[in-house]
């Protein structure tokens, strides 16, 4: 009888209600995930909107302290405000703090604080970690095909995450230091500006601390190593870098999703650098004005950062429209999956490219270096692509409708929002309350939405005991 009362009373309901809310929230590693970012932008942009954070000490509008934060936590690297001149140092630091966790994953950070805090790693915790890590794992139920990451690795994956993080970061500081100083920064700005550097490329973030950006270092071939350096490490994934360590030297015993990533990225790199040479080399807002030994570096470190990386020597709306389409393609597949890059992903579109030149061949089953890629993956593949096609189809067309500017130029902000990348055409800046809350929840969407959506189809994939009437409709 008591426990029917304690039960009815308003104490209670209220504890029945918390544990049914905690129940909703950790029962899904992606709805977790979208909680806690969603909790994540909302303390950012309340840090943001302080006037400590400002260079001017006044509150800092709403829509542009949230976008921040979402660009921040989200490692994406648009602004609708100048990041070097708006944000005080204390602004500054907590942007650098944003960044470092949205570039680990909020369940990855999660994960490695628990191991911290209690010395292991239970049950619960590597599940969450490993659905940070694979969206095919983030459902309940066993999981039949092979592991990327299997479920017993995921604390060592843990501990290569943390120490990949500090161990790049660190080292691109360390090289960063001395090469800003030769371009003529100040010895104490460069202690600020290098660590920053460093952190905005390893997360492709892309943010910049000085006035002019990277475009201030131009012609500092090794600074633009360096970035690019920074940028690929960040954008191949954390069970890439994994896989590395573990098989440095043995390309046999890398995972499958080590090897599509890695060639995949490659080819990408390369291809889009060929492409910007062949299609701006005449243009003398770009390329035309620059020597050849100018004109490759700077088309390579295009190529890298149109995949994710943010940062830009050349002004993105000086490119000749073929070459904006080309960036957006670029932009829209993005890096690695478990990445602190964007996008649908180089493995997505691997993938789909494996798959389409089977069925091309005749063949029944889709393979790729000795192994049969399952069809659950496939469908995967092909709910994201469709996935990130309809949020910036529609964004397009709603900011587009705001502004009544170019649809090339709104498309391009817009797919660099969705695959975090950080490029703007101009639009980002010039956007009214409206819009930049559009390109916000594009961001958002870009950044944990793929995953969510992977994970819901993941969760479907579900054993059927009978088979209905086949009937064919017409394709194509």
């Amino acid at each position: 009888m008591s426990g029917i009362l304690s039960a009815s009373s308003p104490r209670g309901g209220l504890k029945a209600a918390a544990r049914g809310v905690r129940h909703v929230i950790t029962a899904s590693p992606s709805r977790f995930a979208i909680v806690i970012f969603a909790a994540l932008i909302l303390l950012f942009t309340a840090l943001l909107s302080l006037p400590i954070s400002s260079v001017s000490r006044t509150i800092t509008p709403l829509s542009d302290a949230l976008f921040t934060a979402v660009s921040t936590i989200c490692v994406t690297g648009l602004a609708t405000v100048d990041m070097s001149t708006h944000w005080s140092g204390f602004g500054q630091v907590v942007i650098f703090v944003g960044v470092n966790i949205g570039g680990l994953g909020v369940l990855t950070l999660a994960s490695l604080m628990g191991m911290v805090i209690s010395k292991r790693l239970g049950l619960s915790a590597k599940l969450m970690a490993a659905g940070d890590t694979n969206p095919l794992r983030a459902h309940g139920g066993p999981v039949n095909e092979s592991q990327t990451v299997r479920l017993g690795e995921v604390g060592q994956l843990l501990t290569t995450v943390a120490l990949s993080a500090l161990i790049i970061e660190s080292g691109l500081a360390v090289l960063l230091y001395p090469s800003l100083i030769m371009t003529g920064v100040s010895p104490v700005s460069a202690l600020w500006e290098a660590p920053y550097f460093a952190a905005m490329s390893f997360t492709n973030t892309g943010f910049a601390p000085n006035a002019g950006g990277v475009a201030a270092f131009g012609d500092d071939y090794l600074v633009l190593m360096l970035l690019m350096a920074g940028v690929f490490l960040g954008s191949i994934g954390f069970p890439v870098i994994y896989s590395l360590a573990k098989h440095v030297w043995h390309f046999k015993r890398w995972s499958l999703h080590s090897k599509l990533t890695l060639v995949t990225t490659v080819l990408l790199f390369f291809a889009g650098a060929v492409v910007f040479l062949l299609l701006e080399y005449d243009n003398p807002r770009t390329f035309g004005s620059m020597d050849a030994v100018d004109t490759t570096v700077q088309a390579f470190f295009l190529s890298a950062m149109t995949r994710s990386g943010g940062f830009n020597v050349i002004d993105m709306s000086d490119l000749n429209g073929s070459s904006m389409l080309v960036a957006c393609m670029l932009m829209f597949v993005g890096g690695g999956s478990a990445s602190t890059a964007g996008g649908i992903k180089v493995t997505t579109l691997a993938v789909l490219a494996i798959a389409v030149w089977s069925e091309a061949r005749g063949r029944q089953s889709v393979e790729a270096f000795g192994r049969r890629i399952p069809s659950d993956v496939q469908r995967v593949a092909l709910s994201v692509v469709a996935w990130g096609a309809t949020i910036v189809a529609v964004s397009t067309v709603t900011i587009t409708q705001i502004t009544q500017l170019p649809v090339i130029d709104v498309l391009f902000d817009v797919i660099s929002a969705f695959g975090t990348v950080g490029l703007s055409s101009g639009v980002t800046e010039a956007l009214p309350d409206a819009g930049s809350y559009v390109l916000a929840a594009t961001i958002f969407m870009g950044r944990v939405g793929t995953v969510t959506l992977a994970a819901a189809v993941a969760a479907t994939s579900r054993s059927q005991l009978y088979s209905l009437p086949v009937e064919r409709p017409i394709v194509g």
